[in-house]
């Protein structure tokens, strides 16, 4: 027989024992666990019946391919692997590198921050730029051309994108990447590259062009507006980034020392304009404009880590206070970095991805000038912090939900 034949025969064999091997595990779990659990697990999907803190479920698998050797873990001294998970290439494993040095552990890891952050604006009408700096983001920006989302979110914290990760929801023009090419960059990931833009970014020999793969199914969510008209390839990655952390299992997994930890992912806040749940907490309620600014902000600090605050205005961010332990420090810091680069905070809209704890967050935000504020509430001190907001003018929101990401 043929080579290919043979790897072909092998290949299939491996599917089908794999597929009885996972039924002998059904089995197994049905006689030692409960069978609703069971059966959910061994279809791979997340249970869908509520159990209590402490209930046992039965053991957790995940189905890798072979892996991939990379030139070092986080520093030279740590040997590391990267594992597609599924029988199919989903997420990370399914992007297509076009050009640039081989993609590195650290590189792999800001790439799935950078898609994460960018999955919030997976049905924006408009062009969306995201640049991730250790997996969480230093700017994001929506504009009426990829060039002018770029500069939105360049402009945001242009210290902090040297040697950065960034991820676009619509092919790369010529323009983009002209842009582009005045700073160093790790990756870039997007629907496509121009063949302008191609020329221009190769010309880096180290540069990593990455292409993200498109779906045709529909996914849940698409919106009706602009979508019959818009490019497939941008349609096909917009529901490859609704989807993102969803395939191939709808589990996050994580270890920790001696264990692993699996959840349910957490659902996207996407950037359309609709916010069903929010409510108005404050005597003021946001202007129109201060709502799209709120929207905008809720979804930008869905990839930041916690403790995250994120100012925003006109589509754009314009300072980030993430990873603090105390949440009036990361507002702080957004404040401060928006004062580096030379951006105005009066009139800009805050997310927070929790509750504030105290009222010195409301102050500081509004001794910046903060006039809207999105939070999720839910503290004992709700009262307080929002008598706060009241006493500075500024319209405080509550979504009803927190964002933290670790």
């Amino acid at each position: 027989a043929r080579p290919e034949a043979l790897r072909l025969r092998r290949e299939l064999a491996r599917k089908v024992f794999r597929h009885i091997s996972a039924y002998d595990e059904a089995i197994a779990d049905f006689l030692t666990g409960d069978p609703g659990t069971a059966a959910s697990s061994a279809n791979g999907e997340a249970g869908s019946m509520e159990v209590a803190a402490g209930d046992t479920r039965p053991p957790f698998r995940l189905e890798t391919g072979s892996g991939t050797v990379l030139r070092y873990g986080e520093n030279p001294d740590q040997a590391a692997t990267f594992y597609p998970v599924g029988a199919e290439a989903e997420g990370i494993a399914a992007l297509e590198q076009l050009h640039g040095k081989a993609l590195s552990y650290n590189n792999l890891l800001d790439l799935d921050g950078a898609l994460l952050s960018l999955a919030p604006f997976a049905w924006s009408p408009r062009p969306a730029v995201c640049i991730v700096k250790h997996t969480t983001p230093c700017g994001l920006g929506v504009g009426e051309s990829l060039a002018q989302a770029y500069r939105k979110a360049l402009a945001s914290d242009p210290v902090s994108a040297f040697g950065s990760i960034i991820a676009v929801n619509r092919t790369v023009d010529g323009e983009t990447a002209a842009e582009m090419s005045k700073l160093f960059i790790e990756c870039i990931v997007a629907p496509g590259f121009s063949e302008e833009a191609f020329e221009t970014l190769t010309a880096k020999k180290n540069l990593r062009l990455l292409v993200a793969p498109t779906r045709s199914e529909p996914v849940e969510g698409e919106p009706a507006s602009w979508w019959p008209g818009a490019d497939d390839r941008d349609r096909g990655t917009a529901r490859f980034l609704a989807m993102h952390a969803r395939r191939p299992q709808p589990e996050v997994v994580r270890s920790v020392s001696g264990g692993l930890l699996v959840q349910d992912p957490s659902p996207i806040p996407f950037y359309t304009g609709e916010n069903p749940g929010w409510t108005v907490a404050t005597e003021r309620a946001p202007t129109p404009r201060e709502w799209d600014d709120l929207t905008f902000a809720w979804g930008a600090v869905y990839g930041v880590k916690s403790n995250a605050i994120l100012l925003a205005r006109d589509g754009a961010t314009i300072g980030i206070g993430a990873g603090q332990m105390s949440r009036v420090d990361s507002s702080r810091i957004a404040v401060r970095k928006a004062a580096d680069a030379g951006l105005e905070t009066e009139g800009a809209a805050l997310a927070s991805d929790a509750f504030f704890p105290f009222r010195d967050g409301v102050d500081a935000a509004a001794a910046a000038g903060v006039r809207s504020i999105v939070q999720p509430g839910g503290s004992i001190r709700d009262a307080e912090v929002i008598a706060a907001a009241d006493e500075h003018g500024i319209a405080m929101v509550f979504t009803g939900r927190r964002l933290f990401r670790h």
